[in-house]
């Protein structure tokens, strides 16, 4: 590893967890790797993914026949 990079970690140590793993994707995109780049939700799938977190806490589950009729609906 080369001074600058050695230095670059060092630096990158110092800081939270979720800009450590940012920066880390980068590092691997940038070096060739296969790792999927993060999907960036928009605010309104945000929302989407809290309300149905919020109904699982609840209890609040689909039953087996309306889950059957969304499949039939899309023909799976």
């Amino acid at each position: 590893m080369t001074k600058l990079l050695d230095e670059a970690v060092e630096a990158v140590r110092r800081l939270p967890s979720a800009d450590q793993d940012d920066i880390a994707r980068a590092i691997m995109q940038l070096a060739g790797s296969d790792l999927a780049a993060p999907v960036v939700l928009s605010p309104d799938e945000r929302e989407a993914i809290a309300r149905s977190k919020a109904a699982a806490e609840r209890g609040e589950f689909a039953t087996d026949e309306q889950v059957r009729a969304v499949w039939a609906k899309h023909g799976l």
